[in-house]
């Protein structure tokens, strides 16, 4: 008889039967390896048609097809042959390839399914799982997903991570009625592999800490290109009002800003941040309704929050907004201050000095293209500052670093958002962030939470208070 061997943390695969089972994880833990001779033995012995699948496939040599045929081989099991697209058991079950977002119509036309196994889950989209989930419908079907997470605002992550994260990342395990989802990475794989952990220790100290979480560990990879913050600048800053170091002198002191931005057309959220000295207290999302209902909510919020400033987005759909911010604010002692970040720079002859100290002194002027570059580069250095003090060691002035409170409820879709702001080269020496057309062309979603959180960052006029002084004379 052949046997088979997997993680023991992959065991309660065997035994359990949920109609989504989730796989992630980092390289080497044996995920792909072992679902797949788990799937060999159900097809064998169980009679499964078995559909493996994964968003983009050219040819059988993308999918599961060679890795299946190893597997039969090396474990010894008799009674499978394959043919030119699919693999069959003797006994009647089988195993067929399909791609999903080359064909969709194939796969809504699929008929006899007992079971799905997604590879590379985290590149699905949301399309293929509209599609996907309803086609396999036979009593007791189910459907696997294999992945290494990528960004937590794709697709996969918002509907079977996200919701789960505190329970994954404190048990490494999420199990209910639906759902059994397990994190398996290197560590949990008692078959890893000498010549692996050698590609791991030299990755451990070469990579940036986020690409070898990414890869090796299974945490997302909120990183784009060009990006401006990394993710563990970000992850410095959370809470580091907190840490024992800081807590004096980042206390919050000065105005409260509140700072919105718009809904636009479509399925386009609304932002709302709330920054109190270098502390990012609140961000929230408005997703019901539009623009000027957006708009309310925010101005609701600013009222509430006792806010001293409100600023907000006043490029496209934001210019509408003027008179009905004034009215919401009529006898509020609450500045209105509108952000054009298509604006030159704010003080274009004062000098800029990046955060890292390495290039040479010049203008705002000559350094940013327009007033948003400018308020994401502050925004970046702050960030930069913060993981200075908090992971190096090093004195920043507090006013120049940022915290963000970890009692924000979409903390982890703010992380995605701020750490996936990728600059735009010009050609003219100036620095440019990419405009939201082009990050949507590459996947990147409208990023309304961290564009309220650049725009927090808001320098208030203070205004002259003139003083009349009255003299008695005293006789």
């Amino acid at each position: 008889m052949p046997k088979m061997q997997i993680p023991r943390k992959l065991q309660p695969i065997l035994t359990t039967r949920k109609r989504f089972i989730v796989i992630i994880g980092g390289r080497g833990s044996g995920k792909s390896q072992s679902i797949t001779d788990i799937a060999i033995m159900k097809a064998q012995t169980e009679k499964l048609k078995i559909m493996c699948c994964r968003e983009f496939q050219n040819s059988l040599s993308d999918s599961m097809y060679s890795l299946i045929n190893s597997e039969v081989e090396r474990l010894g099991v008799t009674g499978v042959s394959s043919t030119n697209h699919s693999v069959e058991c003797d006994s009647g079950g089988e195993f067929i390839f399909k791609g999903l977002a080359r064909n969709p119509e194939s796969i809504k036309s699929m008929h006899g399914v007992n079971l799905a196994i997604v590879e590379e889950a985290q590149t699905i989209s949301e399309t293929s799982l509209k599609i996907l989930t309803p086609t396999i419908r036979e009593p007791n079907s189910e459907i696997w997903f294999i992945g290494n997470p990528r960004s937590s605002e794709d697709p996969f992550s918002k509907r079977f991570i996200n919701p789960y994260l505190s329970e994954l990342e404190s048990n490494g395990f999420y199990e209910d009625d639906l759902h059994l989802i397990i994190v398996c990475n290197w560590k949990d794989n008692p078959f890893f592999p000498n010549e692996l952990n050698k590609e791991r220790k030299h990755d451990h100290d070469h990579l940036s800490r986020a690409q070898y979480l990414h890869v090796w560990e299974g945490k997302f990879l909120d990183e784009v290109e060009n990006s401006i913050i990394k993710p563990e600048w970000f992850d410095a800053a959370i809470d580091a009002h907190l840490k024992d170091t800081l807590k004096a002198a980042m206390k919050p002191k000065g105005a409260i800003i509140v700072s919105h931005d718009p809904s636009d057309e479509g399925s386009d959220a609304g932002g709302y941040v709330l920054r109190h000295g270098s502390i990012i207290k609140d961000a929230r999302e408005f997703t019901s309704g539009n623009g000027n209902e957006g708009c309310d909510w925010a101005t609701d919020l600013a009222i509430q929050a006792n806010a001293d400033v409100f600023t907000w987005d006043c490029d496209g759909m934001g210019a509408l907004l003027r008179k009905q911010i004034s009215d919401s604010f009529l006898g509020k002692k609450i500045t209105q201050e509108p952000f054009k970040g298509s604006h030159s720079p704010d003080n274009k002859n004062s000098d800029y000095q990046p955060a890292n100290g390495e290039a040479r002194v010049k203008s705002n002027g000559e350094t940013f293209r327009n007033k948003r570059a400018q308020y994401y580069i502050r925004l970046r250095d702050r960030f930069y500052n913060t993981y200075l003090a908090v992971e190096k060691g090093q004195y920043c002035d507090p006013d120049t670093m940022i915290s963000i409170s970890s009692d924000i409820n979409l903390l982890d879709k703010l992380r995605a958002e701020v750490c996936r702001i990728p600059l735009k080269h010009t050609g003219n020496g100036l620095i440019q962030i990419m405009p939201k057309p082009e990050m949507s062309k590459l996947g990147i979603n409208s990023p309304n939470l961290a564009d309220s959180v650049m725009m927090s960052l808001l320098e208030p006029q203070v205004q002259a208070v003139k003083v009349k002084l009255r003299f008695d004379t005293i006789c």
